[in-house]
């Protein structure tokens, strides 16, 4: 129910952005049919936990009489549930708005019945949704969503997060030369020293330097000279990192726009942002500390994909992404305390190992 009433009010307020901000607010329709998509989700679950199937709540809100019956429904599409052809709105229109007014309206009376619930209220819970669903349906066909497109987006979105199964694309180089591709394994040996009072972080691999030595480059010290573990973890978890395809020259010159647009100074820039800017999130979090898979913010998922939108790295499921961003946190926490570790790329197990340095 907190799902249902959350996501109800932030449909609406898609409506009011994009008034407030007419001609700036370009993701609107967009926005609309994933927060249909949203609303119809916790519908959907709130009618399952009630033990009252979502087609006879259908059903009954396009019933004449409106009024909800337990029957052999299970054949209804959500495609019937709509005109066959709508044109999607590009603004919201007075009769979106007012229709939204009356959908909340009916969401909160649903909260209502539920946070009094009595013995014996189902009948009563199974009318209310069968409401909300008129509601849905008009709303939806009034802003020119499908909802068998809002559902369809909504499963995809929810398996980009929390899938069944896990599996591991391919590695964005294969196929290509090994001179051309990121390492399926190797050992970094990332240490403190001190040099003319100045503390660095230096990193090894088989006696050869790995870029330059790093400070914090910040007025207050925070560790971000580590920060390369991040870069580790992608190369490890996502096989993607054109940082570290720069540091150790891996770029496909092969191909020239490949190398231009994914191996170029701008994708380093992206990445490079990506990592800052989850830094100052981690700050807040604890680096990250006990947080489990599965548990990172979702919003704070889809503003990474936001940043990597137009190159590869945008492929990659959010769940793996998280995956790398917990594992590069794991290495970084472990080298906030022993200043020093031996990072292990492992792409065929998909992990970044660490482990004490001599």
């Amino acid at each position: 129910m907190l799902g249902l009433v959350g996501e109800t009010g932030s449909l609406l307020a898609e409506a009011k952005k994009k008034q407030r901000d007419a001609a700036s607010y370009l993701g609107y329709a967009e926005a609309v049919a994933e927060e249909i998509g949203d609303v119809l989700w916790y519908l959907a679950a709130v009618a399952r936990r009630h033990r009252l199937a979502l087609s006879d709540i259908a059903a009954a809100a396009l019933a004449a009489d409106g009024v909800y019956r337990a029957g052999d429904n299970a054949a209804l599409s959500m495609h019937a549930l709509q005109p066959a052809h709508m044109p999607l709105a590009k603004a919201p229109m007075p009769k979106f708005e007012h229709g939204l007014l009356g959908l909340a309206g009916e969401v909160g009376l649903l909260a209502r019945e539920i946070a009094g619930a009595e013995p014996g209220h189902r009948a009563a819970v199974a009318q209310r949704l069968v409401a909300i669903m008129g509601r849905l349906i008009q709303a939806a066909t009034d802003s020119g969503v499908t909802l068998e497109g809002a559902a369809i987006k909504n499963l995809q979105k929810i398996f980009d997060r929390w899938p069944r199964e896990r599996q591991y694309p391919p590695a964005f180089d294969e196929g290509k030369d090994a001179e051309e591709q990121l390492p399926r394994t190797m050992e970094i040996d990332v240490y403190e020293r001190t040099v003319r009072g100045q503390v660095y972080v230096f990193q090894r691999s088989r006696g050869v330097y790995v870029g330059d030595r790093l400070t914090d480059n910040a007025i207050e010290p925070d560790d971000y000279r580590f920060h390369d573990v991040f870069h580790y973890a992608y190369v490890a978890v996502l096989g993607w990192s054109p940082v570290i395809r720069a540091l150790l020259r891996l770029k496909r010159k092969s191909d020239p726009k490949l190398d231009d647009a994914e191996d170029g100074a701008r994708a380093i820039l992206i990445e490079e942002g990506v990592t800052s800017w989850l830094f100052g999130q981690a700050q807040q979090l604890n680096f990250f500390d006990g947080v489990k898979p599965g548990e990172l913010p979702l919003d704070m998922l889809k503003h990474v994909r936001q940043f990597v939108a137009g190159y590869e790295a945008d492929r990659c499921p959010l769940w793996l992404w998280e995956e790398a961003i917990l594992q590069g946190y794991t290495a970084f926490r472990f080298l906030q305390k022993n200043r020093r570790a031996r990072i292990g790329i492992d792409f065929a197990r998909r992990r970044l190992r660490i482990k004490e340095l001599p």
